[in-house]
């Protein structure tokens, strides 16, 4: 232990000491310390405040001190502006004992505090991909000098990027950005729950040009299989069935008074419904989601560390790292989508003396009841999804094309490939995406070189090309407006659709009359009322992906199997209704395909969307006639003979199809259009299909079952 405080620089040493009252770093922080100076890539694991920042900045800053680092020199990139607002006092803290500086930027942040950055270089610039992006191709930032000292970038809650696009994003502009700086990057990534960090460290540490040594520093991780994750920690966890939101306030608002609790809820409606009920209960309660205003989520952000007798009901926005402090509960309504998400929101109860982490699930119906208590059961087998990057983003190989020309003005069309070093999706693969482009106007070719052209500015040149630097599709929104006061924003559809009587929304948790609508500049107007308003959000990309192992857990739930929790009397009758319920759809020995009396056919699979989609694309049409399908089931045709469902099993052995794309779903896929259609689809297609899990269900017995009238 003396050893790793004294490689660190002696001032900050002091300072841990006698400001932190550290008499001793924490095993990760330990182990960090020597990597981390001599300019190893890294993946810190830990438990959530697990010390995994103060593991990362701490010899960073003793690099910094040491080589004389002038200018921004280090980035720290999170996935959410809230855990940005939260970790920069910290940061600045830990910087100014050094008389180092820190600096805020993202799409929160004023224009003057941004221009007074440019000016004034900060030594850590904390910030987003997009912020990233967005300075790369401003014509306000000159991003080769203020680049120009870059040595190393700290990646917060890295598993957060690295299971969806955003991932890719990031690692293409980590890419161009050693190219601005003339060096290869020292990346470190911060996380709490993987699966398989090994595999992470890889991806994260990009190309092979230039890469430096790496390795998983997880002293407080026990080895588990490939596919598990961290081991159950302790706590109280309870399972409740209340059947609705009225009724899941009524619960909350009756339990723990006096305490702090924090509620995630799945949706912004759910948020916000939630909301208003405790509101008219004369609970103390802020909201948090990604509609809202900025005034409105910091006041959520706030209560974290000035509030006591109140609930904070949020969607994943404060899933992530942010300091809760002195938080008492959290409570969960219906089930996260991922075991992973489950591990976050634990982790931020149980981090005072004498208190132990705890999670209060309560199910608004049915499913939200299988589903919590399939992923409670996965939890206790010790298994987490394994973080993996989305394959084949072709969409924003696209993107990072444009958006290269963009910041460079012209590139040459034999030279963009070096940007990326070949780094994944874009290396020499990518050539087909380029010919599309220039084919179609988005590039133009001149003498070689490649720039931006006319389709691309017809597209994306809005605002300086704002648009190019937002990674995900989001539908359009109205800005809602109290006096000069933002709310927040709102589905369109709820402003447009034919109603009866005043029209009334649902934001922050209380209820607002429409008094006027701005069509033009996407502005509503509206005054407070108490009660009656109605939330709605639509979205692509918002429909809950089950994997074959949670729909297999939430099989052996039918079959009987309770997870290790508390079960109330409510969840634990409820449970027995649907297995009852689900008695000729599970068998513990293979699949069943049941037809009812109304001729309708199903095959109980329990295999996942993903799983399924495989198997029906396979089928089609000669057994499966149907295109959607279901996490639990597929339908067939209803004049299937046993005969027929022979053949098709058989031939199904000769080999997997990937899923039919609707071409609805391409929409849903931000910058879709400047790809050509088949590339469009083929990268849903690849990312829809499961085969290792659609062939385990192949090899399986199915057993055939008819339904008698009334049953």
């Amino acid at each position: 232990m003396p050893d790793a405080f004294d490689l660190l620089d002696p001032v900050l040493g002091h300072h841990v000491v006698n400001a932190l009252g550290w008499h001793t770093l924490r095993p990760l922080q330990t182990e960090a310390v020597a990597p981390l100076l001599a300019g190893e890539d890294a993946v810190l694991l830990a438990p959530t405040a697990g010390g995994k920042t103060e593991a990362a900045v701490f010899p960073l800053l003793t690099r910094m001190n040491r080589r004389g680092w002038k200018g921004t020199s280090v980035l720290y990139v999170c996935p959410l502006k809230a855990l940005l607002n939260n970790l920069h006092p910290r940061l600045e803290t830990y910087a100014g004992w050094l008389g180092r500086s820190t600096g805020l930027w993202h799409g929160d942040v004023t224009t003057s505090r941004r221009r007074r950055l440019l000016v004034e270089r900060p030594d850590i610039l904390l910030t987003t991909p997009e912020s990233l992006e967005s300075m790369l191709v401003s014509t306000h930032v000159d991003h080769r000098a203020f680049f120009s000292g870059l040595h190393s970038v700290v990646i917060d809650e890295v598993h957060a990027f690295a299971g969806d696009d955003r991932g890719w994003h990031l690692l293409a502009v980590l890419e161009r950005l050693a190219r601005v700086a003339g060096r290869p990057l020292q990346r470190v990534g911060l996380s709490a729950t993987i699966g398989n960090p090994t595999e992470l460290l890889d991806w994260l540490q990009g190309s092979g040009h230039g890469r430096r040594p790496g390795r998983v520093i997880a002293p407080d991780a026990r080895p588990l299989p490939p596919s598990a994750g961290a081991t159950q920690p302790p706590g109280e966890i309870e399972l409740d069935y209340v059947g609705s939101v009225a009724n899941a306030a009524i619960v909350i608002a009756a339990l723990h008074r006096g305490e702090k609790r924090l509620v995630f809820c799945e949706s912004r409606r759910t948020v916000e419904e939630l909301g208003e009920q405790l509101r008219l209960r004369g609970v103390t309660t802020f909201l948090s989601h990604a509609s809202l205003s900025v005034d409105e989520r910091r006041r959520a952000e706030s209560a974290f560390a000035e509030a006591r007798d109140c609930v904070i009901v949020s969607t994943s926005t404060l899933e992530l790292g942010i300091d809760v402090g002195d938080l008492d509960r959290v409570i969960q309504l219906d089930a996260p989508r991922t075991v992973a998400a489950f591990l976050q929101r634990l982790g931020r109860t149980g981090r005072r003396p004498g208190s132990s982490r705890n999670c209060l699930f309560l199910a608004l119906d049915d499913e939200g009841l299988l589903a919590s208590a399939a992923l409670l059961l996965q939890w206790s087998r010790n298994w987490v999804e394994p973080v993996t990057p989305p394959p084949e983003p072709r969409h924003l190989v696209a993107q990072q094309l444009l958006a290269l020309c963009l910041q460079e003005h012209q590139v040459g069309e034999h030279m963009w490939q070096q940007w990326w070093g070949g780094t994944g999706p874009f290396g020499p693969g990518a050539a087909p995406v380029v010919r599309h482009l220039v084919e179609q106007g988005y590039l133009d070719q001149d003498s070689g070189l490649l720039f931006i052209g006319p389709e691309a500015e017809h597209r994306y040149g809005h605002r300086h090309f704002m648009n190019l630097t937002a990674v995900f599709t989001a539908p359009p929104e109205f800005t809602v407006l109290n006096g000069r006061s933002e709310i927040g924003r709102t589905d369109p559809d709820l402003l447009t659709e034919e109603v009866q009587g005043p029209r009334r929304l649902l934001l922050a948790g209380r209820s607002w009359q429409v008094t006027h609508i701005d069509f033009s500049r996407r502005r509503c107007f509206v005054a407070p009322v108490d009660e009656g308003g109605r939330a709605r959000w639509a979205g692509f990309g918002t429909e809950r992906i089950l994997s074959f192992e949670l729909t297999r857990a939430t099989r052996d739930v039918l079959l009987g199997e309770n997870p290790p929790v508390r079960l109330t009397g409510r969840a634990s009758a409820r449970l027995a209704q649907a297995r009852e319920a689900h008695v000729n759809t599970v068998h513990p020995g293979g699949t069943v395909i049941v037809r009812r009396p109304d001729g309708d056919v199903r095959w109980w699979t329990w295999a996942g969307h993903r799983a399924n989609a495989t198997l029906a694309a396979t089928l089609l049409p000669a057994v499966a006639p149907h295109r959607r399908t279901h996490a639990h089931w597929i339908r067939l045709r209803d004049d299937l003979t046993r005969e027929e469902w022979a053949r098709a099993m058989a031939q199904a052995e000769g080999g997997l199809s990937l899923p039919e794309i609707d071409g609805r779903a391409v929409r849903g896929l931000k910058f879709a259009e400047a790809l050509p259609a088949r590339l469009a689809e083929a990268t849903l297609a690849t990312r829809t299909v499961d085969e290792a899990s659609a062939r385990c269900v192949l090899e399986e017995p199915v057993r055939f079952a008819m339904l008698q009238a009334g049953l």
